[in-house]
């Protein structure tokens, strides 16, 4: 069986392929859903922190690391995703990054700690599992918790990847829905604080 891939589209990694994990445990973001996302923050990207929660591949991350991010933090718990994740951080010889292994929903502890102690604000990209998958049926409740605890000195933009028919909260904790863009199936939506 051939190895799903995907390319790098823009900055210093462009045209670098990585490895994309089976479909069984991930969903990778489409390539139209992830260069809207750019389109978006556009050059605020360059020197910024992001965090990628429930990375998969860690295309975005990584994306994110080739046009010009200072650090991102990588966050999954699927052993194979995880494992393919960090063949992919080797492979484009990417070192202003860290991968965390495990739940997403206590890493995050982590990671909100490193960010107020450096006074430094981050992107947040999620895309949680579709909550139609088994075992995933409280995702989407346990993720709007987490982004609610987002203390607000920390967070410059949370973008959550979802099902187009989920409907999510004008507010969550101190952010503010900004908008949602539609992809067929899939949704990104924006909130700020």
């Amino acid at each position: 069986m051939s190895k799903l891939q995907a390319s790098i589209v823009a900055g210093k990694y462009k045209g670098k392929k990585i490895d994309l994990p089976s479909l069984e445990t991930t969903r990778s973001s489409k390539v139209i859903v992830k260069e809207s996302y750019f389109n978006t923050i556009q050059f605020d990207v360059i020197d910024c922190t992001l965090v990628e929660v429930f990375s998969g591949s860690g295309s975005v991350g990584l994306e994110a690391l080739s046009r010009g991010a200072e650090f991102v933090y990588f966050m999954e718990k699927d052993k194979a995703a995880f494992k393919t994740l960090t063949k992919n951080i080797q492979s484009l010889g990417a070192s202003n990054c860290i991968s965390i292994y495990g739940d997403s929903f206590v890493n995050i502890e982590q990671v909100k700690k490193e960010l107020t102690q450096k006074s430094s604000k981050a992107f947040f990209y999620v895309d949680p599992p579709f909550s139609f998958r088994e075992g995933m049926e409280e995702i989407y409740t346990k993720m709007l918790e987490m982004l609610s605890s987002l203390p607000p000195e920390i967070v410059e933009l949370v973008t959550i990847e979802h099902m187009t028919g989920l409907e999510l909260p004008k507010t969550l904790g101190s952010l503010k829905l900004k908008k949602t863009k539609k992809f067929g199936k899939t949704s990104l939506s924006h909130y700020i604080t």
